[in-house]
């Protein structure tokens, strides 16, 4: 049966089953979706449509059951034709906007919008960090301050002001600060961070034994201030251990390879970083991830943005057995209140 050939009957049958399997988690039977799918039909009739839907790869039966259950293709004809999204209730919504305040900072509200996601689905929520190539240096000041410390005042992207103290390898003087300051100014400013350090490094590197005093002033700081404990993080997570109340004792030597999983930022980063080249709501489902880990697993993504820009992207990660209707609401409706709540800040 190709997916041209599912007719609006069988396609009936096959959202009960799904919507069916998804709530309670074991294979369906003939008789329970003849009870449920008001098609008057026979459950001889049923189990005929189910053997070619079968037959088709839109489900497969467990040795131990008569019963069915969807596999990928039959969740993704699921999700693509015969899903109705359910909005969030009004009281949900009301309070994902009083948790995502515009008087956060952006890494508490990131933190914030991965909790909340991990809440609303009892799943994983994952917030992708801005790009880095998408953070723009506006402004830079150096202020001394004693024991060869340097507090540094970083204007990124027109809203966001950083404050970082640094430790360099000799006092400078604010005369020297303030040259290097101007330096940099002058020559980075709407430029990416790394970007900037990399560029300096290349310049240092490349005349370093012609190179001013005043470049190396501002090499050294640039190369302190522009790089934080904080850039070595690309997301942020919350709620893995929901995955267990999903998971049967012969699913947890999946579930051990989906935490590995999480320690390999980049499988993570490649899935979220395909919603920053699409518009609207991503999901994979089980092997359309790329990723081994994933197999048994759906991710629902979406990207946020600032000032009209796509930064960042977010989503939810959990078993291919979720209520996507749900999911699909909560990630939409997060990253909408995150976005606005970065415009307002």
């Amino acid at each position: 049966m190709s997916k041209a050939a599912v007719n609006p009957r069988a396609q009936q049958i096959l959202k009960v089953l799904v919507e069916r399997y998804i709530q309670d988690g074991a294979p369906v039977g003939s008789r329970t979706i003849a009870e449920e799918s008001a098609l008057g039909l026979s459950s001889a009739t049923i189990r005929n449509i189910l053997a070619d839907l079968e037959d088709g790869g839109y489900l497969t039966s467990p040795h131990t059951s008569a019963g069915r259950i969807p596999t990928a293709q039959g969740y993704r004809l699921f999700v693509n034709s015969l899903l109705s999204v359910t909005p969030l209730e009004n009281h949900a919504v009301q309070a994902l906007k009083s948790q995502l305040d515009p008087d956060m900072t952006m890494p508490n509200l990131l933190q914030s919008a991965s909790s909340l996601l991990s809440g609303l689905t009892q799943m994983i929520g994952v917030v992708a960090l801005p790009r880095r190539n998408r953070i723009e240096l506006r402004q830079v000041e150096f202020l001394p301050l004693s024991s060869n410390r340097v507090l540094v005042i970083l204007v990124l992207n027109n809203r966001e002001v950083q404050n970082r103290i640094i430790y360099t390898e000799r006092t400078y003087s604010q005369s020297e600060l303030q040259q290097a300051a101007n330096y940099l100014n002058a020559h980075y400013i709407g430029k990416d961070l790394l970007d900037a350090r990399k560029e300096l490094m290349h310049a240092m590197q490349s005349d370093r034994d012609n190179m001013a005093g005043l470049l190396q002033t501002a090499m050294e700081v640039a190369d302190k201030a522009f790089v934080s404990e904080d850039d070595k993080k690309d997301y942020v997570m919350a709620g893995q251990n929901n995955l267990l109340g999903y998971t049967k004792k012969d699913e947890l030597e999946r579930l051990y390879s989906l935490f590995q999983a999480f320690t390999q930022k980049q499988e993570i980063l490649n899935l979220l970083d395909h919603s920053l080249e699409a518009e609207g709501i991503q999901i994979f489902i089980g092997r359309e991830s790329g990723y081994e880990a994933f197999n048994n697993c759906s991710i629902v993504t979406t990207s946020y943005a600032v000032d009209g820009q796509l930064i960042g992207s977010l989503g939810v990660i959990g078993p291919t057995r979720m209520p996507y209707d749900r999911v699909i609401s909560a990630v939409d409706v997060t990253a909408k209140l995150l976005s606005a709540a970065l415009n307002q800040g």
